[in-house]
């Protein structure tokens, strides 16, 4: 029997599932955010999943606002899914969409829910200093990242990860485990089961202003922030009246000089914090390029405190 699958997703996490289900089912249409203006220049860029639907030869469509959309639901309607795969698409499914498919709407979410609903739970595991992370497929309903949960993989967070890299990682395990599952969910061998009801940590929407390092924090907790937030929203700290972009980060348990004062550490720049020294291992200066601490500082006029 064939398969038929709507898939809804945008931004490269996606892109691996969208892959991995071409290869194993009919894949019959796309739906996606629209095209948005970037870069200097403000041009229009597609959304990954887009660009990879397009090469595949899959019809894909880009609501603005999918609850308001009538037009888009009934796209979905003509395209008769059995099932809709979700996998970062960045709008809320509201009831008359997640009941189109007669097998519902199975999410891919990049946590062991209950832990860590929410937009940036990749992030928040690195950030919060979880030993561990994976992949939920989740069964959807009308709540954020509240559905039963119909399979979960788990893996390690290494001590060198960083939002980046486990994104990448996590993508892939979600793209091999949705595969592994559809066809025991869709023949009735797997029973979804509830979250529970217990209060579970959220992780919100980040800006890049969220990215300034507080110097009142741990130097552990601040590396961690560092590996959670690269590459977006990037972390930085404020250094002769510019960003200082902090690309890759160690904390020292050293005697801290002070909350927010600079230093040097076996030749790389340093901040003393409220528990030891962060040592910044590779760093940006405004309207410079990325380089490594050492160089840094060979170069800088002065590594003083910053005002």
């Amino acid at each position: 029997m064939t398969i038929r699958i709507v898939f809804m997703g945008s931004p490269d996490f996606a892109v691996p599932t969208l892959e991995s289900l071409v290869q194993r089912f009919a894949v019959v249409g796309v739906v996606t955010q629209p095209d948005r203006p970037a870069g200097r220049g403000r041009s229009l860029v597609s959304p990954p999943v887009k660009t990879s639907a397009v090469r595949l030869g899959i019809p894909t469509i880009q609501p603005q606002h999918l609850r308001r959309d009538v037009a888009s639901k009934d796209h979905i309607q003509r395209w008769q899914p059995d099932l809709i795969v979700v996998a970062a698409f960045g709008q809320i499914l509201q009831s008359d969409v997640l009941e189109i498919a007669p097998s519902g709407c199975l999410n891919i979410h990049a946590s062991l829910l209950p832990r860590w609903r929410g937009v940036t739970p990749i992030q928040a595991a690195i950030l919060n200093g979880d030993p561990e992370t994976g992949v939920t497929i989740m069964k959807m309903d009308e709540g954020i990242d509240t559905g039963d949960i119909v399979a979960q993989q788990r893996i390690p967070i290494g001590p060198r990860d960083t939002g980046g890299t486990l994104s990448s990682e996590l993508s892939t395990l979600g793209a091999d485990l949705i595969v592994q599952t559809i066809p025991a969910y869709l023949s009735g061998q797997i029973t979804p089961r509830a979250q529970g009801d217990s209060p579970t940590p959220y992780a919100p929407m980040l800006n890049r202003a969220d990215g300034e390092l507080d110097f009142n924090s741990p130097a552990q907790a601040l590396a961690r922030k560092v590996r959670a937030y690269h590459p977006w929203p990037g972390t930085f700290m404020r250094w002769q009246d510019s960003p200082l972009k902090i690309h890759q980060a160690a904390a020292v348990q050293a005697q801290s000089p002070g909350i927010g004062v600079l230093c040097t550490y076996q030749d790389f720049p340093g901040v003393g914090t409220a528990q030891g020294i962060l040592v910044f291992e590779e760093l940006q200066p405004a309207g410079k390029r990325q380089m490594p601490g050492d160089q840094f500082l060979r170069g800088a006029k002065a590594w003083e405190p910053a005002g």
